[in-house]
């Protein structure tokens, strides 16, 4: 197989984490308001061919057993990648060893006008036999190498066919993929039954459901930033699976997804936190909060939000002090990628101002419920 030498660029990086939560919040919007009831999807079964299709992972989607059928030619890629790896590190160790033949023979070769003594002839002799016997040796392991490579050129061909036959099919297969559920749905409806709801499963924040319109102003902008960088954990399934299908596939590993992919959920894991405690997900030990009254874990949240107020506000202005630098400096990482830092760190006052909002959120329900009134 062909290496790879794509490098992400800033502007690709900067551009899908803006973009792809946008598109993706679009389409599920445009799924519920439709309320289609197709369950394969043509852009997904796309996705699957454009990004596994060399596997068969989309035939798979549609539950197409001829998925299977690309199995083998690529298992064959990976096991004629290994030979290759080894190819090459034989045409490496025979070119060190041709190369250090010559100049041996180059060091021992006598000057002109001196006469050649019997045993220095002989020593030349034996010293260009060297050379010849490594400079075969060294051909011998080109020519296997160029042949494990021809394989896998082959095999390449016949997996872009399949691929791309499929790709012009695509349609056809997922209509008839819907067909085919729509029927089995029509035979065998699912049953009924009312979902059931575990005690752990049960809501331990009395303030989720509350609502008013100075809490629910202050939370709305806590839910749209949550649910769009929720969408960043796609990207991280295409980005490691590139990286593996280059280390493994194309003998072309990278650095630069680790990096990209560490910087993308620090920014998720300071984004997301105020939506988090939104949703009561945070961990906590609540061993004798769980056993409070309404009212009680209401007591509860009011004198411990002194700590909480405390910590985000200390966070937020160090938070704010150490992005102000790097945006001055227009930091950058010290790899080789040198992916701008300054929007990274700026997510850490952001991400604090966000969970400020929330707390303030819970603060109101929390005394709300103190006081009795009605949200």
């Amino acid at each position: 197989m062909p290496s790879l030498n794509f490098v992400l660029p800033h502007w690709l990086y900067w551009g899908t984490l803006v973009v792809l939560p946008l598109v993706a919040m679009y389409m599920v919007r445009r799924q519920r308001e439709t309320g289609t009831s197709e369950r394969v999807s043509l852009f997904i079964a796309y996705l699957f061919w454009l990004t596994a299709g060399f596997m068969g992972v989309h035939r798979l989607y549609l539950r197409s057993l001829w998925g299977f059928a690309f199995v083998p030619f690529f298992l064959a890629v990976l096991y004629v990648n290994v030979d290759i790896r080894d190819a090459r590190e034989d045409v490496s160790r025979t070119r060190a060893a041709a190369e250090t033949t010559h100049a041996a023979v180059h060091r021992i070769q006598p000057s002109p006008g001196v006469e050649v003594t019997p045993e220095v002839g002989a020593r030349v002799q034996q010293a260009e036999a060297e050379a010849a016997a490594a400079d075969a040796d060294f051909a011998a392991a080109t020519d296997e190498l160029e042949k494990y490579r021809k394989i896998s050129r082959w095999l390449a061909v016949i997996l872009l066919v399949l691929v791309l036959a499929d790709g012009i099919l695509m349609p056809w297969l997922v209509r008839r993929a819907n067909t085919r559920e729509a029927a089995a749905r029509a035979a065998h409806p699912p049953p009924l039954s009312a979902p059931v709801v575990t005690e752990q499963q049960r809501v331990e924040d009395p303030t989720r459901t509350m609502h008013t319109r100075v809490t629910d102003a202050l939370e709305w902008l806590n839910v749209k930033v949550g649910v769009f960088v929720a969408y960043w954990c796609l990207i991280s399934v295409f980005a490691y699976y590139y990286e593996v299908m280059a280390r493994f596939v194309f003998n072309s590993p990278t650095n630069w997804v680790h990096e990209s992919m560490f910087l993308m959920f620090g920014m998720l894991y300071m984004l997301s936190g105020a939506y988090a405690y939104r949703e009561d997900q945070h961990v906590r030990v609540d061993v004798v909060y769980s056993h409070f009254s309404t009212r009680g874990k209401a007591i509860a949240d009011i004198i411990t939000s002194f700590f909480f107020f405390i910590f985000i506000l200390t966070m937020l202005w160090t938070g704010y002090r150490f992005a102000a630098d790097a945006v001055s400096l227009r930091e950058v990482s010290f790899t080789e990628w040198a992916v701008q830092y300054w929007p990274v760190k700026l997510t850490i006052p952001i991400g604090a101002a966000l969970m400020l909002l929330q707390g303030i959120s819970k603060l109101i329900k929390d005394i709300l419920i103190l006081t009795g009134t009605r949200a």
